[in-house]
């Protein structure tokens, strides 16, 4: 496995573990007046266009693609759409711990696939095994299984107060 490559995979979980575990220190951080969603939005797209260099880094890509490529990445990102589309930036990107109000969402995937957003990840992933090694897929995965399983666990009184 390529190291370089590994670690970009694996970048951006210790960054999503310290948020969802340190809210506080994070909203302290970005400062006050300042949306820490939408900081925690711009360090994320950053992190994950490493992973996509990382895993394009040990990818070899042909035409066309397998055909359970479609189904797989299309509703793979048929579920992050949704779920950006329903939660916005702030429900997405940890609002509810750096205590933003964030609406209880019972609509389509919410109440259908757990952890949709995950799912969705990991179906798109997986739509990509005839470019990209196993390890390098797994090791993403794994990453996603190691947050679920944090997030499934939010204790509300570790959640931060925004600064006024």
């Amino acid at each position: 496995m390529g190291l370089v490559a590994a670690i970009g995979i694996l970048l951006p979980f210790p960054f999503y573990y310290w948020l969802w575990t340190q809210p506080q220190t994070w909203v302290n951080l970005c400062g006050k007046g300042k949306d820490p969603s939408k900081i925690m939005a711009y360090v994320s797209h950053f992190l994950k266009l490493l992973q996509f260099i990382s895993l394009y880094s040990v990818s070899s890509l042909s035409w066309p693609p397998p055909f359970y490529f479609y189904p797989l990445f299309g509703f793979g990102q048929f579920l992050n759409f949704r779920v950006y589309q329903l939660l916005g930036e702030s429900g997405t990107y940890y609002g509810v711990r750096f205590g933003t109000n964030i609406p209880w969402v019972t609509e389509f995937p919410f109440g259908y696939i757990k952890d949709p957003q995950y799912v969705g990840s990991i179906l798109s992933l997986l739509a990509c095994l005839s470019w990209v090694p196993f390890r390098y897929i797994l090791l993403w995965i794994l990453g996603y299984l190691f947050m679920i399983r944090l997030e499934s666990k939010e204790d509300p009184a570790t959640r931060a107060k925004p600064l006024s």
